[in-house]
């Protein structure tokens, strides 16, 4: 754990604060569907959607009404496992409340998931309690990091994701879907 910590700090890329859409469900861009008319959602489909995610106070953390809806590919984990598994099955028009658990979400928090990285390292506007940050893991992919503590000469990072530990309520609607590449899937199927 101490050697992919380390490594995680190494490749750290701190100069770009995390936005709330880095919060927001990960899906990679897609190629936007022509939606195929009662088309259920499954494995391989093209899936857009539009989301109002809250915590269990009620209060905003995303969503992405009145923008452009989030594309993904259904099964390829481009999502937390438990939307992708409460979107099985749905149609275009389609809507649903889900509520999210932390273990099918972004997880539990890790009291471990921490790294001290030299001062110089971090921007000196983001020298805060709180900021958060961009990383980069040992695999190249960028997660969000939090400024956990400022010490003389090292920051200690929080490399939990921000809604680790949280129970997540979205508001679904199902924009589009069209079938898995090289389907012949039918409408109503």
């Amino acid at each position: 754990m101490k050697r992919t910590v380390l490594l995680v700090a190494a490749t750290l890329l701190l100069a770009t604060p995390t936005m709330a859409r880095a919060q927001a469900p990960v899906a990679q861009a897609a190629p936007a569907p022509s939606s195929t008319p009662n088309l259920a959602i499954e494995r391989g489909s093209t899936v857009k959607i539009e989301y109002t995610l809250t915590d269990d106070g009620g209060a905003l953390l995303d969503t992405n009404k009145g923008r452009e809806p989030l594309t993904y590919i259904q099964g390829e984990q481009q999502l937390i496992p438990g939307l992708e598994r409460a979107l099985i099955g749905m149609h275009a028009g389609d809507q649903k409340k889900v509520v999210i658990k932390p273990e099918d979400g972004y997880g539990a928090v890790n009291p471990a998931a921490r790294a001290e990285v030299p001062k110089s390292m971090v921007p000196a506007e983001m020298l805060k309690v709180g900021a958060q940050l961009l990383a980069r893991d040992s695999s190249g992919d960028a997660r969000p990091v939090m400024v956990k503590e400022i010490r003389e000469s090292t920051v200690v990072l929080d490399l939990n994701h921000p809604l680790a530990g949280k129970t997540l309520h979205f508001d679904l609607k199902v924009v589009g879907v069209d079938p898995p590449k090289g389907s012949d899937a039918k409408p109503g199927n």
